[in-house]
């Protein structure tokens, strides 16, 4: 069960919000204004990345910011107000490594509903094999698949896309993955 986001005020009015069911039907307790009745609602958030790849390699980054500080991950991030799933994770692979890429397909969606996300990760072609990594990562590097620190990466998320990545790659295809992480 998600614990309840942290609306406390009112976002129109300032009142301190209670949460119940709102009067209109709905059947999740929501934060309601007892002044004005705004129905504030928690959404999940959107974590958007890419599997930037150099041949059979695969580009990683090492996080130099909480959580999972000094594990290594792919290229992601939270999505921003006003762009789109592909140019987040696009900005995001520049933001952190620093990479030029040109954007694929999406290869896998995972809903993580224990912490309220879905991370949606693009395959991207790297047009360099080199990087100027920003100040969230100590480090950018390439992995071919038998590389690859599996027991150092910071997240389920992004092992359940290497996975697939890889797996589709020896198929000589590549889908759309929806997985739900637990």
């Amino acid at each position: 069960m998600l614990i309840r986001g942290p609306i406390k005020h009112c976002r129109n009015c300032g009142t301190a919000v209670v949460y119940r069911l709102p009067d209109d039907g709905d059947t999740h307790e929501r934060a309601v204004c007892p002044a004005c009745a705004t129905i504030h609602y928690e959404n999940p958030l959107n974590v958007v990345g890419t599997v930037p790849y150099w041949g059979e390699q695969v580009l990683l980054c090492k996080r130099n910011i909480e959580p999972r500080w000094g594990k290594w991950t792919l290229p992601a991030g939270f999505m921003e107000l006003g762009e789109t799933t592909a140019q987040g994770a696009a900005r995001e692979t520049d933001e952190e490594a620093g990479a030029q890429i040109e954007m694929e397909e999406l290869l896998t969606v995972l809903s993580v509903p224990r912490v309220g996300q879905v991370h949606l990760y693009y395959r991207a072609r790297l047009l360099s094999d080199r990087f100027h990594p920003g100040h969230e990562t100590i480090e950018a590097r390439l992995f071919s698949e038998n590389e690859i620190p599996w027991d150092e990466l910071a997240f389920k998320t992004v092992r359940e896309t290497l996975l697939r990545y890889f797996e589709d790659r020896r198929k000589g295809r590549f889908e759309v993955h929806t997985i739900d992480i637990a």
